[in-house]
C-alpha cells in the first residue's frame, strides 16, 4: 500500500473563534488563517495547471468563469459574499481568487474528483446515551489536509454554529444552537448550470432554525447544481435532500438511521445521475457504512469513530487514502472525520485520516 500521504498531526485541528457581523466575522478568519487561506489559493492554481488538458483552462479563465457565478450569489446571499469579501481583507488576498475557490466545483463542471465524503447518522433510539449522533468523513485533495480550520461562530443575525472548513472555503459542515447538524456529500447530476454555487448554499443552512428551514435552504432557487444534504435535529428527525440544480429529493431516516455517500438514492435522481458506471467506490462505501451502522443498536461516540476509521474496499475505502501516482483529477483522501454529538453540541475532529489520527473534542459555545 503506497500511504505515504497520511500525515501525523501532533496537534487538534486550529480553532479559530470569531463574532460580528458577516464582514467581520470573514475578516477575522481571514487574519487568523492567512497562511491556510493563501496556502489553498496555491493549491487551486497548481490544479488548474495541471489539469489543464483535461479541462482547457488556465488560472485567468477560471478566474472569468467564477465571476459568472458570483452575482448568483450577490442577489440571494449577500451576506456570505460578504464574509467572503471580509476573508479576503483580513487575508490579504484578492477577492477573485476566493470566488473561484468557492465556486471551484461549478467551475471545473465536476471533473474534480469522481467520489468522495461518506456521512452518517443515528437517532437517539439506537444509541447508549440517547443522544443523537452524526459523522463525515471529508475526503478531498491531499494538499488541502494541512489547511483544515475549526470556526466557532456568533453572529449578529444568526443562531451559534462551529463548522469545519479548510483554506479559503465558506465553513458548511457542522452544528448550530438549534439542534440542526449538516454533513454534505458531493452528487453528480447532469442538470447543471450558472447559478449560486453550492458551497454558498449550503453555508446558508448552517444558519437554519428548524429542519423545514434548513430544507428549504438546500433548495435555493436559481441553485447552480446540488449536494446530498445530511441533515439532523436535535429531535432526532434525519433527512437526506438530494439536490441538483432542477430537481431534488427528500429521504427521511425512518428506523433512526441514515446513511450518504456520492450517488443518489432516489429513483428520479438517478436518471439525472452523470456516469454511474463510474460510481462504483461510493456504493461500496455506501452499503459498507449502512451495514456497520445498522447492524448495532446501541451506538456510541467510540463505535461511530470505528465506522470511519474502516479499511474495507482500501484505498477507497470509508476512511480514503490517495495514492500518490492517480491522475490530478481524480485524487482524494480523508482530510478530516468528524463525529458530532449534537444533544450535547460537540464536535469530535479527527485531522487526516482517522485511522491514523485522534479524535479531539470542540464544545459549541452558546
Amino acid at each position: 500500500m503506497n500511504d505515504r500521504t497520511s500525515i501525523l498531526h501532533s496537534t487538534p485541528a486550529p480553532l479559530i473563534s470569531v463574532k460580528g457581523n458577516h464582514r467581520q466575522i470573514g475578516q477575522q478568519i481571514g487574519e487568523a488563517a492567512r497562511e491556510q487561506v493563501r496556502h489553498s489559493i496555491e493549491n487551486a492554481r497548481a490544479l488548474i495547471s495541471s489539469a489543464y488538458d483535461q479541462l482547457q483552462l488556465n488560472w485567468e479563465g477560471t478566474t472569468i468563469q467564477a465571476q459568472k457565478y458570483l452575482p448568483f450569489a450577490q442577489e440571494r446571499y449577500p451576506q456570505y459574499v460578504e464574509e467572503m469579501i471580509g476573508m479576503a481583507e483580513g487575508a490579504g488576498v484578492k477577492f477573485d481568487d476566493l470566488v473561484v475557490i468557492n465556486a471551484m466545483e461549478a467551475v471545473t463542471s465536476d471533473a474534480l474528483h469522481l467520489t468522495k465524503c461518506t456521512s452518517l447518522a443515528v437517532n437517539e433510539q439506537h444509541t447508549s446515551s440517547g443522544h443523537v449522533l452524526v459523522a463525515h468523513n471529508e475526503d478531498w485533495l491531499p494538499e488541502d489536509e494541512t489547511d483544515v480550520l475549526i470556526i466557532q461562530a456568533r453572529l449578529d443575525d444568526e443562531p451559534p454554529w462551529l463548522a469545519m472548513t479548510y483554506g479559503g472555503l465558506l465553513p458548511n459542515i457542522g452544528l448550530n444552537a438549534h439542534g440542526i447538524a449538516q454533513c454534505c456529500d458531493s452528487v453528480y447530476p447532469t442538470d447543471i448550470r450558472i447559478g449560486i454555487p453550492r458551497i454558498i448554499v449550503s453555508r446558508a443552512v448552517l444558519a437554519a432554525q428548524t429542519p423545514g428551514q434548513a430544507i428549504r435552504r438546500t433548495l435555493v432557487p436559481l441553485r447552480a447544481a446540488g449536494y446530498n444534504h445530511l441533515l439532523a435535529h436535535e429531535s432526532g428527525e434525519l433527512y437526506s435532500v438530494e439536490v441538483s440544480a432542477r430537481n431534488f429529493a427528500v429521504l427521511y431516516g425512518e428506523d433512526g438511521y441514515m446513511v450518504h455517500t456520492n450517488h443518489f438514492l432516489d429513483p428520479r435522481m438517478q436518471t439525472l445521475e452523470d456516469e454511474p458506471d463510474e460510481l462504483i467506490a461510493t456504493r461500496v462505501r455506501y452499503h459498507r457504512a449502512k451495514r456497520l451502522l445498522t447492524g448495532n443498536p446501541q451506538h456510541s461516540i467510540l463505535t461511530l469513530q470505528a465506522i470511519m476509521r474502516d479499511h474495507v474496499n482500501y484505498p477507497d475505502s470509508i476512511c480514503n487514502h490517495a495514492i500518490e501516482d492517480d491522475d490530478p483529477l481524480d485524487r482524494e483522501k480523508t482530510i478530516n472525520s468528524l463525529v458530532m454529538d449534537l444533544t450535547e453540541r460537540i464536535m469530535y475532529v479527527a485531522w487526516g485520516n482517522p485511522c491514523k489520527n485522534g479524535y479531539h473534542a470542540y464544545q459549541l459555545e452558546g
